[in-house]
């Protein structure tokens, strides 16, 4: 499913946390509930940084479902939104340290947009433990182990976001990549790992 000019689910239904009692419902199940999590990765960086721990083998939480992306700089804040549309409990965007950038300057572009995201995503009422926006590079295999980790641990007391939406995100695939200019911004496309269509960016699809 392709990200369109749709207008996003807004009101008490889109941003609401879960009801008291939805909870306890899914751990009667016997299983114990574990966050689900979209996480928008820089490929030189951050998506280095997740592959250097899992080859490390590094533990952290599997439940997390991770959208590929040329550069920071090309993470739409749609695909936060939809993300959380689609059924994720929490949503990690991350890129390469300041001055580090494969593309000179897309993290300081996406710096600035996931500041001001950050105020919009907690005045539609998603606690702010849910969305967080941080710098990994391709060699802090640990530090991002340490981040799923400890964002897991701050979303096991918020409960699930939305839990009729569960079978939805346990149908998106493990790895997506997200095509396109690496950093619209400046107009940089560069040498991406994701051949660029010219197309509207994916982003994980339940089709």
């Amino acid at each position: 499913m392709r990200v369109e000019n749709q207008t996003l689910e807004t009101g008490a239904r889109a941003s609401r946390p879960q009801d008291a009692g939805e909870t306890p419902a899914l751990l009667e199940q016997g299983e114990e509930w574990s966050p689900r999590i979209i996480g928008i990765l820089c490929y030189w960086c951050s998506y280095a940084g997740a592959d250097l721990a899992g080859s490390s083998r590094l533990n952290y939480p599997t439940n997390i479902r991770i959208v590929r992306i040329p550069c920071s700089g090309r993470a739409d804040p749609l695909f936060v939104l939809r993300a959380f549309e689609r059924g994720a409990d929490g949503v990690l965007v991350a890129g390469c340290h300041p001055g580090d950038c494969h593309y000179a300057e897309g993290n300081y572009y996406a710096r600035r947009r996931m500041s001001l995201l950050k105020r919009l995503v907690e005045y539609a009422g998603i606690p702010q433990e849910r969305f967080k926006a941080l710098w990994v590079s391709a060699s802090e295999g640990k530090e991002f182990a340490q981040v799923v980790n400890e964002m897991v641990e701050e979303l096991r007391p918020l409960g699930p976001f939305r839990p009729e939406l569960a079978e939805r995100f346990e149908a998106l695939p493990m790895v997506e990549d997200a095509e396109g200019a690496a950093c619209p911004e400046h107009g940089t496309t560069g040498v991406s790992p994701v051949e660029s269509s010219g197309e509207t960016p994916e982003v994980p699809s339940v089709s």
